[in-house]
């Protein structure tokens, strides 16, 4: 720890706004996690299966019970097909279309910034960077003295190398948890996607006869 706090020091300022840019990046992980594991945690093709026993039964009150279990996305896509099953085709598709178009919104979000945050990190640690370059260099031109000359030298490479190295850092974070979190949220939408198709053949099926 205290490497690391020598670390940030010889990067000040631009370490410690870098610092920041990663407690919100973390958050936001932290945040996207808890939520995609907690409000997606069904188990599709257990519940579809119960679901079309319930309907090929003809107990469509039991099935939207079943879906009213849990504030689920997954259940209450399922619920909005299923409420219009006397209305048709078209009332069934379109209720669930809406349903998802509330549900993927809030699946999707903040993921995108975590992209964001990656940029931003590397452009600050490019701050930080070009500003140690500068003190580098000023230092060769200005100063006389070897040994002033040497620490300042050195003072400004070390924050130039600890700026990129940070920004870097925090960049390849954001973006494999993006990467993470991108698909899983594509997979819980493509579940939601096909038990959707799933219910509405079922349902069509069933007005059939």
């Amino acid at each position: 720890m205290e490497e690391v706090w020598h670390a940030l020091l010889e990067g000040a300022p631009f370490s410690f706004i870098n610092i920041g840019v990663l407690a919100f990046a973390l958050a936001v992980i932290a945040e996207r996690f808890v939520y995609i594991l907690t409000k997606y945690r069904v188990n599709t093709t257990e519940f579809m299966g119960q679901i079309r026993k319930l309907v090929q039964a003809g107990n469509i009150d039991r099935a939207i019970k079943l879906c009213e279990a849990a504030p689920l996305p997954l259940l209450q896509v399922v619920k909005s097909g299923l409420t219009q099953v006397n209305r048709g085709e078209e009332a069934i598709i379109a209720n669930m279309e809406e349903q998802l178009g509330e549900a993927v919104p809030s699946l999707e979000k903040r993921i995108p910034w975590l992209w964001t945050l990656a940029n931003l990190a590397t452009l600050i640690g490019l701050l930080g960077t070009i500003r140690g370059l500068i003190r580098a260099f000023k230092a060769v031109g200005e100063i006389d003295d070897p040994a002033q000359k040497s620490a300042l030298l050195s003072a400004g490479i070390a924050e130039a190398m600890w700026n990129t190295f940070l920004g870097l850092l925090i960049a390849v974070i954001c973006m494999f948890f993006h990467l993470i979190l991108h698909s899983m949220a594509k997979k819980q939408k493509h579940e939601m996607e096909k038990a959707a198709q799933k219910l509405e053949n079922l349902l069509v099926l069933r007005r059939q006869g």
